[in-house]
């Protein structure tokens, strides 16, 4: 099973040698574009929940596709 753990990043080595010294656990990095997708998505996930609950105003769907 993998799974996704997201940490402030002053208690992401702490974690990381925890996991590291743990015999049933294998840790990988993940490589910066991969990361970077996945912030991207992350943010654009945080950002639909928001204008959700009506915190922030979206915008058409015409005004992303004339963007492009």
């Amino acid at each position: 099973m993998k799974i996704v753990v997201e940490v402030k990043e002053s208690k992401a080595e702490f974690l990381l040698e925890l996991l590291r010294n743990l015999p049933f656990v294998k840790s990988a990095s993940m490589n910066t574009e991969k990361e970077t997708v996945l912030e991207s998505v992350r943010t654009a996930v945080e950002q639909m929940k928001q204008v959700k609950a009506g915190k922030i105003k979206g915008r058409p769907v015409q005004a992303l596709l004339d963007e492009l």
